[in-house]
């Protein structure tokens, strides 16, 4: 088993480029090999070598490298009820989930590989509304703990504050004067690093990069996943 990852291949940006410019199925028939030898199977390496880093820093989440059915999403969008009509995602990506979790909802470590933007971090993206309301009323009564959280010294070092969608107006309960108010409107709660450019996917130290990243995110993913009653 692989433990050592030594950087994604530039086969894979080329791939991506010239995915933008065919996203059609012919295209992607003929480069179907080409497909799996330069992302599918990189990607396992890299999901397969992240697994022990993971157990180390959030022993309840997975990395599961199989390429079907693991912590790599799919190449192939739902398009039917979409305007789009592009068949294939135009970027790479993989979730670590909270081993509770069954779907992109649950709390995870997130990957997301673009050619025009390459992050990694984690949280929680759009939870079902009981959800929610359990992770708004856990920092409602811990404010002190929330703000240790977001005042974390590493957590100020690595990301640039809590992402996701907001409601225009305060949610039901809560007074629009709230200490933390802008962080109980939001819909989804993520906090991310973006790697200054996409080559750096190549370089033997990404991994290490999103390592780094993923350690400097507990504070916020420990709160998430406790708010949500489940261990970190």
């Amino acid at each position: 088993m692989a433990t050592d990852f030594k950087g994604f291949p530039k086969e894979l940006l080329t791939f991506y480029a010239e995915l933008k410019e065919n996203n059609n199925r012919d295209w992607f028939n003929r480069n179907k090999q080409r497909y799996k030898d330069v992302v599918i199977y990189p990607m396992c390496d890299f999901i397969e070598a992240m697994a022990p880093r993971l157990e180390a820093i959030a022993p309840m989440y997975i990395a599961d490298p199989r390429p079907n059915g693991g912590s790599m999403f799919r190449i192939y969008r739902d398009v039917r009820f979409s305007r789009d009509p592009r068949p294939y995602k135009e970027h790479l990506a993989c979730q670590f989930r909270h081993q509770a979790g069954r779907d992109a909802h649950a709390p995870g470590y997130y990957l997301h590989i673009a050619l025009d933007e390459v992050r990694f971090g984690g949280g929680i993206y759009l939870p079902p509304a009981p959800v929610l309301a359990e992770i708004r009323k856990t920092i409602d009564s811990e404010p002190e703990k929330w703000a240790a959280v977001k005042n974390d010294p590493d957590f100020l070092s690595a990301f640039d504050g809590i992402r996701g969608d907001s409601l225009k107006r305060p949610p039901k309960g809560y007074s629009a004067d709230h200490p933390d108010i802008e962080d109980l409107k939001k819909k989804t709660l993520f906090i991310t690093r973006k790697l200054p450019s996409i080559k750096g996917i190549t370089s033997p130290n990404f991994i290490d990069q999103v390592d780094d990243a993923l350690q400097k995110a507990t504070p916020f993913m420990r709160f998430i996943t406790n708010a949500v009653g489940l261990p970190f």
